[in-house]
């Protein structure tokens, strides 16, 4: 009787300790850029995964280079918010927490995210005037301008 309560005990502390690595956030934080990949996927357990592109400046290089966020997401809430934002492909930033362990049925990565903040206007990526991609710069149509008079002709009376 005494062994069963010892391996009762021994198991409520094991279930402890894995609650609290899995329960307990080591750290959290905010990282903001666009969605570049959200999907729902996984063999037995079905997790939303995504990947967010935050963008970034080499040193060494002195261009442009892309930096990719991994992450999961446990709440349906949270993943419509995402999904919304992939399809207008709005900025977002992505309020996270980072766990010491993770299981496979709570996702891929150790990054969970709490919530979603929508940033900016939505591009319009529909339009096919090309308004919604970087670098885009509406353009006016030029201002009418008269036209120019011709010049006068003239004839050589030299024959």
């Amino acid at each position: 009787m005494r062994g069963i309560l010892y391996f009762l005990l021994f198991l409520l502390v094991i279930f402890g300790i894995l609650y609290g690595l899995t329960g307990w956030s080591y750290s959290d934080g905010e990282r903001a850029g666009t969605i570049s990949k959200f999907s729902r996927r996984g063999f037995m357990f079905k997790t939303y995964e995504g990947v967010l592109n935050v963008g970034g400046f080499s040193g060494e290089t002195g261009s442009l280079t892309p930096q990719y966020f991994d992450f999961s997401v446990k709440d349906d809430e949270v993943s419509k918010k995402i999904t919304d934002a992939v399809k207008t492909g709005q900025r977002v930033t992505l309020h996270y927490e980072e766990k010491i362990i993770r299981f496979p049925w709570n996702g891929e990565t150790k990054y969970y995210i709490t919530n979603v903040e929508l940033l900016g206007p939505v591009n319009s990526r529909q339009n096919g005037d090309g308004s919604g991609y970087p670098g885009y710069q509406p353009t006016q149509p030029p201002a009418a301008q008269p036209a120019p008079t011709p010049a006068p002709i003239q004839i050589d009376s030299t024959i």
